[in-house]
């Protein structure tokens, strides 16, 4: 027996930020994503030697482990580890034997939300397999548990319920964890418009996320000014790019994501740099009118919107940083798993 399942990245198109606590808890947040075709996967194949194999294949990375009810927590594929504990801790209170093979189409730290899609991929491989009744909301939450309390990995709630709900949705986020997926029903048309002038642009460097999520939360903490107001300018960006897309008028998303990134750069030091700046300023100069790093930022991919004809203008002026352009769909679906 075979069991898999594979989960969408996504692209943060507006109010990336606002679903990190303290900020969520105490003034709610707002967000504006949709899911990519690049994914995470998982596969399970069921053993009875006693043993688990976990690969994360992309990571090149093996361990071959004792089957116990808890495995260590120790620095090796402490994902995989910190679903498996969870699931025999609340559902399963047996350990199991099996081999655990998984691979994401972007490398860490990209900006793509791997780090969750991954635990999305892998809670749903386990719920397939063990016939866990978890629904939508159930799953994402588990997923947010696991990374964020957990295993101590710092950020925000967006990527579980992205990778789990799939598709073009406006989140909001409330205290005490509580999240309301809104699904928008865009005309197909637009949704092309809006990937054929979106450049995803992978930048070949990459950047330890949780260190720039635990500036923006002292920050938040200390009230400094200067990254609240930054904070609630991007929760405003999320309901700007939501009419805009929804009411089709396009021309305004350029606009609306530069209006985010010079706001985002206030969230915290390390956001962007001297590289990052140039990169962006050089996309403006030929043709795009807006953008943003994906992600914490300091690192990884970068998307620019390019009405008109200007694409193709702007992928050759970016040429010279030694990034690549990422080709790309967006999807309705996510988080999928099935039995072989």
């Amino acid at each position: 027996m075979i069991i898999r399942s594979k989960a969408p990245l996504r692209l943060g198109l507006a109010g990336g930020g606002t679903d990190v606590a303290p900020f969520s808890e105490l003034y709610g947040g707002a967000i504006l994503n949709a899911t990519i075709s690049m994914y995470a996967y998982a596969t399970i194949q069921p053993r009875n030697d006693g043993r688990i194999l976990l690969n994360a294949m992309d990571k090149k990375e093996v361990y071959d482990l004792d089957s116990t009810p808890q495995l260590t927590i120790d620095g090796h594929l402490d994902l995989h580890k910190g679903v498996y504990n969870r699931i025999i801790r609340d559902f399963v209170h047996k350990h199991l034997s099996f081999e655990l093979s998984t691979y994401v189409d972007a490398p860490p730290g990209s900006g793509l939300g791997t780090s969750s899609t991954l635990v999305v991929a892998i809670l749903g491989a386990f719920a397939e397999w063990l016939n866990i009744p978890l629904g939508d909301y159930d799953l994402a939450h588990l997923a947010y548990e696991i990374e964020r309390n957990e295993l101590g990995m710092a950020g925000g709630k967006q990527d579980q319920y992205a990778a789990t709900f799939g598709g073009v949705n406006f989140m909001e986020f409330f205290k005490e964890d509580k999240v309301i997926v809104n699904p928008l029903r865009i005309r197909e048309k637009y949704l092309d418009e809006l990937a054929h002038n979106l450049i995803l642009y992978h930048t070949e460097t990459s950047r330890l996320s949780s260190k720039i999520i635990e500036q923006q939360t002292r920050n938040v903490l200390a009230k400094n000014e200067k990254s609240l107001e930054a904070m609630h300018k991007l929760k405003e960006q999320a309901l700007l790019m939501k009419e805009a897309i929804l009411m089709g008028e396009l021309d305004k998303i350029g606009e609306i994501l530069d209006f985010g990134w010079r706001f985002k750069k206030n969230l915290a030091e390390g956001v962007s740099n001297e590289f990052i700046d140039e990169i962006y300023e050089t996309a403006m100069h030929n043709g795009a009118t807006g953008g943003k790093i994906s992600g914490a930022g300091g690192g990884g991919f970068i998307f620019f919107y390019c009405p008109g004809n200007n694409r193709s203008k702007v992928i050759e002026s970016l040429k010279r940083f030694g990034g690549q352009t990422k080709r790309y769909e967006f999807t309705s679906k996510g988080l999928s798993t099935w039995t072989l």
